[in-house]
């Protein structure tokens, strides 16, 4: 099944603010290849600013982090600062991405690369039939380059960065229940406007009693100007948005403020395999199109490190091919590719040496198996070994009660099931995974009952 995904809208100022949750407790050295005489890019360390184009901007941080960059495949090494400023031109690209997402773009197919389009994957059947039920003009809205809907949602308070048209929060309205909530943001009126203009239609069709969705005319970087309180969300989820902001830094620390410790950002974006060069970071129709300001994605553990995330767990990855030739001239040899990472903000208590963990199942959609990211996937009454961050990971967010976790060594409870203790190569470069299931894909022939073929393993 393709499954179509649209959500580039990015989160101005706040006109309103959404109910807050009642009754519940607040809740190393990079080596990036450079082309040629690239510049660095916008989301990555860089020299000071000097682009006079209005729609280029840099990445603002506080402070400056020294990094000794060798660059492969040559020993040659390159150190540059975080730039201490704000990028001069950020009403300017806000204006710009507002006038591309409100104005230029009307559906998926005034799109001219595939960086916003959902790449084919298997669904569970109960998403699946949530997409159905959103509205077509929703649903023809929607920019997204991932599917941000993750497991054990029930009940749980979720924030959509960059909501657009608000065909993911409607999905995720359906999956919360009617004692969850979600909360759209989104700086671009015309995609607020469009959400808002079926919440009674999506109400009824869920059998609700009242409204679990609120959305708001806001900025993503700016969540307290909207009234966001600290610690009020179990989740945050965006779909290729965060990539439009010029302040990634600043958009990640609100999304850390506002979750609850042990809550998770679940967000899907587009990232290089270069620093940019200044025509890519000016370039107004690949900002747009949500790569002129595509972070380099090693750069992402570093942001998420200096926040104070845990490590980000790749979950998917695809590359991102351009179908219009002047476009291609543009981009040269930089390549990109859109992932869906998710980052838990880390507690400070848990495991301090690797786990035996076992699956106890039956969460909705993945009760026999859940696919927990790229490198581990958790099969029912099954024994995985894990290390201490991914163990902690479990053991304090709401994925609690759905394991038994023990030290190793420590005798686990199990009646019959498989044990997978081998430890593994984890992935966490993007392009690789990307490559690997292409790959896969080109070779894979489906076995007698539907399946794939894989790694064979003995009980």
């Amino acid at each position: 099944m393709t499954v179509g995904l649209w959500d580039c809208g990015s989160g101005v100022r706040a006109l309103g603010a959404p109910p807050q949750p009642q009754g519940r407790p607040p809740a190393p050295s990079l080596g990036p290849r450079k082309a040629g005489t690239r510049a660095p890019s916008p989301s990555c360390v860089s020299r000071p600013w000097s682009s006079p184009h209005p729609s280029a901007r840099c990445l603002p941080f506080t402070g400056s982090l020294p990094l000794a960059r060798p660059s492969a495949p040559s020993s040659f090494q390159l150190t540059f600062s975080l730039p201490t400023v704000a990028a001069p031109h950020d009403a300017e690209i806000r204006k710009d991405v507002q006038t591309y997402y409100g104005q230029v773009l009307k559906k998926s197919a005034d799109l001219q690369t595939n960086a916003c389009v959902t790449t084919a994957r298997p669904v569970p059947k109960h998403i699946r039939e949530a997409l159905q039920n959103v509205h077509e003009e929703v649903a023809l809205r929607y920019y997204g380059c991932g599917l941000v809907i993750p497991e054990h949602l029930e009940n749980c308070w979720i924030l959509d960065l960059g909501s657009g048209g608000g065909r993911d929060c409607y999905v995720l309205s359906q999956l919360v229940g009617e004692k969850g909530h979600v909360t759209g943001i989104d700086m671009t009126k015309g995609q607020v406007e469009v959400a808002e203009k079926y919440l009674d239609y999506h109400m009824e069709k869920y059998g609700f009693q009242a409204s679990n969705v609120t959305f708001i005319h806001g900025y993503i970087e700016k969540l307290g100007e909207a009234g966001i309180k600290n610690e009020s969300y179990d989740i945050v989820v965006s779909n290729c948005v965060i990539n439009l902001v010029p302040d990634k830094q600043q958009v990640l620390q609100e999304a850390y403020r506002v979750l609850k410790h042990g809550g998770e950002l679940y967000f899907s974006d587009v990232y290089t395999s270069l620093e940019l060069p200044e025509e890519i970071r000016t370039h107004k129709v690949l900002w747009g199109e949500c790569l002129g300001g595509a972070l380099y994605w090693k750069e992402l553990a570093i942001l998420t490190q200096k926040i104070g995330f845990c490590p980000p767990r790749l979950v998917t990855a695809n590359l991102i091919t351009i179908q219009n030739k002047e476009l291609e001239r543009v981009i040269g040899d930089c390549r990109f590719v859109s992932a869906t990472f998710r980052l838990f903000k880390c507690s400070k208590t848990g495991p301090t040496k690797r786990c035996q963990v076992i699956y106890n199942g039956g969460i909705t959609g993945h009760e026999k198996e859940l696919m927990f990211d790229a490198n581990f996937t958790f099969k029912e009454g099954e024994i995985v070994e894990v290390d201490e961050e991914r163990a902690a990971i479990l053991k304090n967010s709401r994925f609690a009660q759905d394991f038994l976790i023990r030290p190793i060594g420590e005798k686990l409870p199990i009646s019959g099931g498989c044990s997978a203790l081998e430890l593994k190569d984890i992935i966490t470069d993007p392009f690789k995974l990307a490559e690997e299931s292409d790959s896969m894909k080109s070779r894979c022939v489906p076995d007698a009952a539907g399946g794939c073929c894989g790694t064979k393993k003995s009980c």
